[in-house]
């Protein structure tokens, strides 16, 4: 390398202002996303939008799922992610953001033009986690901005 070679060009770094999205589903990944991109968020100046997904299920023929309402779980699962996290309030440079479909298609469309993705590794699971390990791949594989995906460690039985 030469050592008077000029510096990396800067658009591989965050600029400050910039926008930073987080997937979340109330799993404790997305929780630890969610920390970690709001710690970015905050010291990089940026803005942080968590972004929650939910589709309502085909019914089987005869079965109707009275009084239920996917969007307003996510809606619910986004709120206690601010509790969880922010202690109640919200900064205000974080938006929730709330979107009906594919988890990994949403996450990627709302990350068009951001800074960063933050996805955590699992999520819940069945019809109750709406990230689950294929998101944060097809994130990670799909995305064109950078993808943080957050490792939650097992919890360590006592």
């Amino acid at each position: 390398m030469n050592d008077n070679a000029s510096p990396p060009a800067t658009e591989d770094r965050i600029r400050s202002g910039g926008r930073i999205v987080v997937g979340l589903d109330g799993s404790p990944g997305s929780l630890s996303a969610m920390r970690r991109a709001a710690h970015i968020a905050e010291a990089l100046h940026c803005s942080l939008v968590g972004v929650t997904v939910w589709h309502f299920p085909q019914s089987w023929p005869g079965y109707e799922i009275s009084g239920w309402s996917p969007e307003r779980d996510a809606t619910s699962i986004a709120e206690q992610a601010v509790e969880t996290v922010f202690g109640g309030r919200a900064p205000d440079w974080y938006s929730i953001v709330i979107r009906e479909g594919s988890p990994a298609r949403q996450l990627l469309n709302e990350s068009e033009g951001a800074e960063m993705l933050v996805v955590g590794s699992r999520g819940l699971g069945g019809f109750a986690g709406l990230l689950l390990g294929s998101v944060s791949s097809a994130c990670a594989e799909h995305a064109v901005c950078p993808v943080l995906v957050i490792h939650t460690p097992p919890e360590t039985k006592e």
